[in-house]
């Protein structure tokens, strides 16, 4: 492992609400940025998979960290895709595998949300993990989504509804 890496994860097991919330992007990380310039053909996806069941759509991410700017905003680009194609009645995030994610992510599911309510439909998260849920919490963002210990769950919810 190298050193900024061994860093990183002695601060996170450390300071673990701390650490999602510099991931989340709450609060500016003490760290030098370095200004990545994009380029075509850079792979711009997130672990991302989008099905549809019955009436609703399932987004789940297979990342661990999920914070990379374009990787952020092709996801959103196929989620659009998938509503405008398909006009479920609910979209669940499943976020299982998810440990950290920047405050774009929050921004996403915000645009998902905005644009779902013109169909009348929902955003519904799962399998959160708890300090990510902290998140929510500290930003109100709880009050608004309605969140379920897992997908099956979720998905036994919204089938009910």
């Amino acid at each position: 492992m190298n050193k900024s890496l061994t860093k990183v994860v002695k601060f996170a097991e450390t300071n673990p609400p701390k650490a999602s919330l510099i991931c989340a992007g709450l609060r500016p990380a003490r760290r030098r940025r370095v200004k990545k310039e994009h380029q075509p053909g850079m792979d711009d996806k997130i672990g991302m998979e989008i099905t549809r069941e019955g009436s609703f759509g399932i987004v789940v991410f297979r990342d661990t960290c999920i914070s990379d700017v374009e990787g952020i905003a092709s996801a959103s680009r196929q989620v659009k895709e998938f509503i405008e194609k398909n006009r479920p009645r609910r979209i669940i995030f499943d976020f299982a595998e998810v440990k950290f994610f920047s405050s774009q992510v929050l921004g996403l599911l915000l645009d998902i949300r905005a644009k779902l309510q013109a169909y009348n439909s929902e955003v519904v998260i799962s399998a959160i993990n708890p300090q990510l849920h902290r998140v929510f919490k500290i930003t109100n963002l709880d009050k608004i989504f309605r969140f379920f210990p897992d997908k099956e769950s979720a998905v036994k919810t919204v089938n009910a509804d």
